[in-house]
């Protein structure tokens, strides 16, 4: 029943920033870690960043002080703020959230960033 949902993806130019959005639904018990990855074409899915229950973040050495994952627990979303985009961030950028209570994980649809002149 756990529904995530991406949205904010789109073009942006190398330098400029974007805001990713994942609401979540079915979710009505406890606060579940939550993370953001991503895959580029031919490339493996990697983790870019994840936020614990007790807003505990970690990211990816190649994100490191350009993108911050937050989250707003009343509205049951989380989100990605990129900011000094490069190019080698063009991915198609996934949310995964890790239910306890249902003992899984659960992966959105995936929504497209590219980052070109």
């Amino acid at each position: 029943q756990v529904q995530l949902v991406e949205s904010g993806g789109g073009l942006a130019q190398p330098g400029g920033s974007q805001r990713l959005s994942c609401a979540a639904s079915g979710t009505t018990g406890s606060i579940n870690p939550m993370s953001w990855y991503r895959q580029a074409p031919g490339q493996q899915r990697e983790l870019v960043a994840d936020i614990t229950p007790g807003g505990r973040t970690n990211y990816a050495d190649s994100v490191k002080g350009r993108f911050s994952i937050s989250r707003d627990t009343g509205k049951n979303t989380m989100y990605l703020q990129m900011n000094s985009l490069k190019p080698e961030d063009t991915a198609v950028y996934y949310c995964n959230l890790e239910s306890i209570r249902l003992g899984r994980s659960f992966w959105g649809q995936g929504t497209q960033v590219t980052v070109s002149s």
